[in-house]
């Protein structure tokens, strides 16, 4: 097996979020890709097997195996644009079969992702009650224009939109609570985010369920709002970016691209760097 470490929507060659991508000839057992992600200790570990016109994708948290991860597709991306070519991978999931596209650019390899379908639906009262006070907010502290919803493309999230960026900024919460309520709604990622403009985000995305405090890029999540946005009439432009890790001094760029039709997929595209290469 070699282990290559990337990180995934990096920003003029900075910060984004680190991923292990694992070439191996055979899927290994659920354990051993669970332990080899808790050694590599990023907040996600992608495993790949050659298979037919593709390849097997399967994801590894610390703690968990999620379904679909945004950060980690964009490294594997990456990592099969250098040693295959620039093009398109066919990537088979637990669940759906997406693709990933890899290209060169003056800062190096760009990979861009086509997510699982979308859906949206309304977060309960009571349970949005108990995630706002593990986070110490209030509802005054959320823009009315944008419901309170859980939203998936391939994993679930929880979308909480801000009124300024300051609270943002001072996003704290606590982590064995949050792990909990997020496990029990299967959530990935508790996504905070500040609307700039009608084309720019600035996010923030707790991932206590996986054993992470705080995730620097979410692709994942980044796909989930565009599903989010196009289900409540956002008004915004379908073609938009998303400013993360910048509290976390990891400061991260995800581009994010949808069309009009309801839970079609979405596109989410960055650059990459590499961190480090080890063989195992």
């Amino acid at each position: 097996m070699e282990v290559l470490k990337l990180a995934a929507f990096s920003r003029d060659g900075e910060g984004g979020n680190p991923a292990g991508v694992a070439f191996c000839d055979e899927m290994p057992m659920d354990q051993e890709m669970l332990k080899i992600a808790k050694e590599i200790g990023y907040s996600e570990t992608a495993f790949l097997v050659k298979q037919a016109d593709g390849w097997r994708v399967r994801y590894f948290a610390p703690e968990m195996e999620v379904p679909f991860c945004g950060h980690a597709t964009i490294a594997l991306g990456a990592a099969l644009g250098e040693r295959f070519g620039e093009g398109e991978y066919k990537l088979f999931l637990n669940q759906s079969e997406i693709s990933v596209r890899a290209e060169r650019s003056d800062q190096g390899m760009v990979a861009t992702l086509q997510s699982p379908g979308t859906f949206s639906e309304e977060a309960p009262k009571e349970y949005v009650d108990k995630i706002l006070e593990a986070f110490h907010l209030m509802r005054a502290d959320l823009d009315p224009a944008f419901p309170i919803r859980f939203a998936s493309a391939g994993a679930k999230h929880l979308i909480l939109v801000l009124k300024n960026r300051k609270t943002l900024a001072e996003m704290r919460y606590d982590f064995e609570k949050v792990k909990l309520l997020m496990l029990d709604k299967n959530l990935i990622t508790v996504s905070l985010l500040w609307q700039e403009s009608d084309d720019v985000f600035h996010s923030r995305n707790a991932f206590a369920a996986g054993g992470v405090y705080e995730d620097p890029a979410t692709g994942a999540a980044a796909a989930a709002l565009a599903g989010y946005l196009r289900d409540i009439g956002w008004k915004g432009k379908s073609t938009f970016t998303i400013l993360q890790g910048e509290d976390m001094g990891m400061p991260s760029r995800l581009a994010v691209k949808f069309g009009p039709k309801s839970g079609e997929s979405v596109f989410v595209g960055g650059e990459t760097r590499h961190i480090l290469d080890v063989s195992k």
